[in-house]
């Protein structure tokens, strides 16, 4: 019988981070920008309480710095998926982009409920992204390599996922030229 320690890592736990993503965020960037244009009227008529610098910050989404932005998030999750290959998943810049992965897709479940409906990344956030991160954090924690958890790892998870898209909106705007500082 094997102890945890004996379990490997394979590239399905680690380098299937990225093509999780890459097919989460291939979901966004099909139905972003078209989703915030058809949705944006009825959001502010049934949300009246959100201020209407919320919603101009909100949208609509440019297509063109959307795609940048993704791009750049493809490098960060790249690198991040990277290091967990090549430490075995101990890398704790993996680790941490898999939770901050994992959390960000229960925010977009979050969204959907909020909305009653479908939203951008909630289609493959329930059949791909959650699943993903709770299969791949079981697998670290058979092969005795998954972090401890402590009370601020979310935290840090979401920390993780805030700086990077935050860094892949200003590359955005820096390489397209736009002004807006709308999160994603």
């Amino acid at each position: 019988m094997n102890s945890p320690g004996d379990e490997k890592v394979g590239a399905a736990v680690t380098l299937g981070l990225l093509a999780t993503w890459a097919l989460h965020d291939a979901e966004e960037l099909a139905t972003v920008p078209g989703w915030w244009r058809r949705e944006l009227p009825a959001l502010r008529e049934r949300f009246p309480a959100v201020p209407e610098a919320v919603w101009l910050r909100a949208g609509p989404v440019d297509g063109r710095e959307f795609a940048v932005e993704v791009g750049a998030m493809a490098a960060v999750v790249a690198a991040a998926s990277a290091a967990g290959r090549l430490t075995g998943g101990r890398s704790a810049t993996y680790q941490a982009a898999l939770n901050g992965f994992g959390l960000h897709g229960l925010v977009h479940l979050a969204q959907a409920a909020l909305v009653r409906g479908c939203t951008p990344g909630s289609a493959t956030s329930s059949l791909v992204v959650v699943p993903f991160t709770l299969w791949a954090r079981r697998r670290l924690r058979r092969a005795g390599v998954l972090r401890a958890t402590r009370p601020r790892d979310p935290a840090v998870g979401l920390g993780f996922a805030g700086a990077a898209t935050a860094g892949a909106h200003a590359v955005a705007r820096r390489l397209t030229g736009a002004t807006s500082a709308r999160p994603r």
